[in-house]
């Protein structure tokens, strides 16, 4: 087995110092959060945290202000083995800016890079970037793998892109590991975007008109991407390496809202209208963005993360979708 630089530093130190220390950005975030609570349980991981702003003298945290070009990751990355890098601009309103994917490079693209190159002075050994999906595209009728050509389907996975390829530049210039984890849609308790709103719609119980669509779309339960993230961060194989996060199991929307309406304990109020029909509507209404997430295919390979990492999904869709609610049934 070859060995990375990162599991030659960690292998040289001695038993009774094994923590590997860690800072991960943006744990005030859905990902970040969540993942820095499972870092912190784990006695080989000594993890810091970044929030863009600290409330209430919190001393739990490392205060990282805007992130930017400019932002001062200083305190932050000394004496860190592995950086993750959850933190990222993921929303911007159109309408309140001039040029939208400016804003979005500020902080994706020079505010990744800038800490990247902080952290390599910092003597990091190995950077795990959270990406997106959506630098594959955002629609397919063959799974995306790691090595497809990268079509980035709007102005935030343009920016992720950005970023990969400031990443991979600066790993090949210098002796920092990089791993890039590009997880479609993540789904798990409270959580945002578009998962989010399919559990408003079930639980209001609102009548869909979704309930024979049969396209295909992978989706990532949070537990499951923390878990392969965890995995990255010492895996010799894991170096310089792109992943494609998922489940392994793919759903139409009508089968995700199904499976939903089963967890929450409601039922699924699904009429079945054609999906053309669907998409000739929100064509008509302008929402065809809208209506190719909920009508169109978007499905991952994880066989490479399977295959070099020995890494598969501890949960199934099914436990996934259970645990989003456990806590609200508790």
């Amino acid at each position: 087995m070859s060995y990375s630089l990162l599991q030659m530093s960690i292998e040289s130190v001695s038993m009774g110092e094994m923590s590997v220390h860690i800072l991960v950005t943006g744990v005030n975030g859905f990902v970040g959060a969540h993942l820095f609570r499972e870092l912190t349980v784990r006695r080989t991981f000594d993890v810091a945290g970044t929030v863009r702003k600290i409330t209430g003298g919190d001393t739990t945290f490392i205060d990282s202000g805007a992130i930017d070009i400019n932002t001062n990751w200083s305190a932050a990355v000394t004496g860190k083995q592995v950086v993750i890098h959850c933190a990222a601009r993921a929303h911007i309103i159109k309408d309140e800016v001039k040029d939208p994917l400016a804003e979005y490079r500020k902080v994706n693209v020079d505010g990744t890079l800038n800490l990247a190159r902080q952290a390599v002075i910092a003597g990091v050994k190995r950077f795990i970037f959270i990406s997106s999906v959506g630098v594959n595209g955002n629609i397919n009728i063959h799974p995306f793998t790691e090595d497809g050509q990268p079509n980035p389907a709007d102005l935030y996975a343009h920016s992720k892109w950005e970023a990969e390829q400031g990443l991979q530049q600066l790993a090949c210039e210098t002796e920092m590991e990089l791993v890039v984890i590009r997880p479609p849609l993540v789904y798990g308790p409270d959580a945002p975007g578009n998962f989010g709103r399919l559990v408003r719609w079930v639980e209001k119980g609102l009548p869909l008109p979704l309930g024979a669509v049969h396209n295909k779309r992978s989706l990532v339960a949070l537990d499951n991407l923390v878990d392969l993230i965890i995995t990255c961060i010492d895996h010799p194989a894991a170096a310089n390496q792109v992943f494609l996060a998922g489940d392994g199991e793919d759903l139409s929307t009508t089968e995700l809202l199904r499976g939903v309406a089963r967890a929450m304990g409601k039922p699924a109020r699904l009429i079945p209208v054609p999906a053309g029909l669907l998409q000739f509507g929100a064509t008509v209404l302008g929402k065809k963005a809208m209506a190719q997430r909920l009508l169109g295919s978007l499905q991952v390979d994880i066989s490479k993360a399977r295959e070099l990492l020995g890494w598969n999904p501890p949960l199934t869709v099914e436990e996934g979708l259970k645990r989003c609610f456990e806590t609200k049934k508790d």
